[in-house]
């Protein structure tokens, strides 16, 4: 069984359990996750089975888009709504046009620190396990990309929503942190829902109740994505049958084994390689300097 799986996960639960339970209702090893969601979000999740764990990356290093909830007026050292108080002011009030202002500074790359209780490792300790034993380390800030961020909804109690669409790597509850001391108010992350990961989204997710009633009723392959759908935008080559064997060994292939989509390729560019039974896996067009031509090498196999 090979394919993604685009999980609703469940708040309370971690990103490695959802991995345990689709392990166990799936009955199959080769399963991983696609980028944590911390144990208190829910949202997507995808979940690679079989070859198509080797598709991991594609989907981690993708954009993410997600919905936060801010509240402003208190911090805390966890940056969520499950950490020690630090400060709190309860007569601050944060105004949508005060706060408007404030977020669009927070678009484009910015600087951020991850929190302290993360999984962000330091000297080959993570984070937590630091902030567990009291003991301080330095933590050094890091680019990431902010290529959306926009006020959705303004709330009693202090608390807006925000829209979030970021690169790899931001931690949401720094970003919340951070536009509370832009403010001068502090502010934590309440609520966090992952809206998507590329090219998965909310709306198509399946829920882990949904995932067993489909493995109950034999029909699993109808929520199972093919591994194809993470390398569309690539142009794509048939091969031929007689070159299916040497394909499937990693060996490079040439004009000759290739039915249609060869001529117009570049080199150094990515491609998606099928044959008759459909999607193979992925090569790169590449130069052969002594025969003068190109050929693609084989990169990824997920059949």
């Amino acid at each position: 069984m090979n394919g993604i799986i685009n999980v609703l996960k469940p708040p309370g639960m971690t990103s490695h359990g959802v991995v345990s339970y689709i392990r166990k209702v799936l009955n199959m090893k080769k399963v991983g996750h696609t980028g944590t969601l911390d144990p208190e979000a829910a949202g997507v999740l995808p979940v690679c089975l079989g070859k198509a764990t080797k598709a991991v990356r594609y989907i981690t290093d993708k954009k993410k888009s997600y919905r936060a909830n801010i509240r402003f007026g208190t911090v805390t050292d966890t940056y969520d709504s499950y950490g020690q108080i630090i400060k709190e002011d309860k007569s601050v009030v944060v105004d949508r046009e005060t706060l408007e202002n404030t977020i669009k500074n927070f678009i484009g790359t910015i600087r951020q620190k991850p929190p302290m209780y993360s999984a962000v490792k330091i000297k080959g300790k993570k984070l937590y396990q630091y902030a567990l034993e009291g003991k301080e380390v330095q933590i050094n800030e890091r680019p990431v990309e902010i290529f959306k961020l926009s006020l959705i909804e303004m709330l009693p109690d202090n608390e807006a929503i925000v829209d979030v669409v970021c690169s790899k790597g931001t931690y949401i509850r720094s970003l919340c942190h951070d536009i509370g001391k832009a403010l001068g108010c502090g502010a934590y992350m309440s609520q966090l829902i992952r809206l998507a990961s590329y090219p998965f989204t909310i709306e198509d997710s399946h829920t882990l109740e949904e995932i067993k009633a489909a493995v109950e009723k034999n029909r699993i392959e109808d929520i199972i994505s093919s591994v194809e759908i993470l390398f569309r935008q690539y142009k794509s080559i048939n091969i031929k049958a007689s070159a299916m064997n040497s394909v499937l060994n990693g060996n490079p292939l040439f004009e000759q084994g290739v039915l249609d989509g060869f001529r117009g390729l570049s080199e150094n560019e990515d491609i998606s390689i099928y044959g008759e039974a459909g999607f193979i896996g992925t090569g790169t067009v590449k130069y052969d300097t002594d025969r003068q031509r190109i050929y693609v090498k084989v990169k990824n196999i997920f059949v």
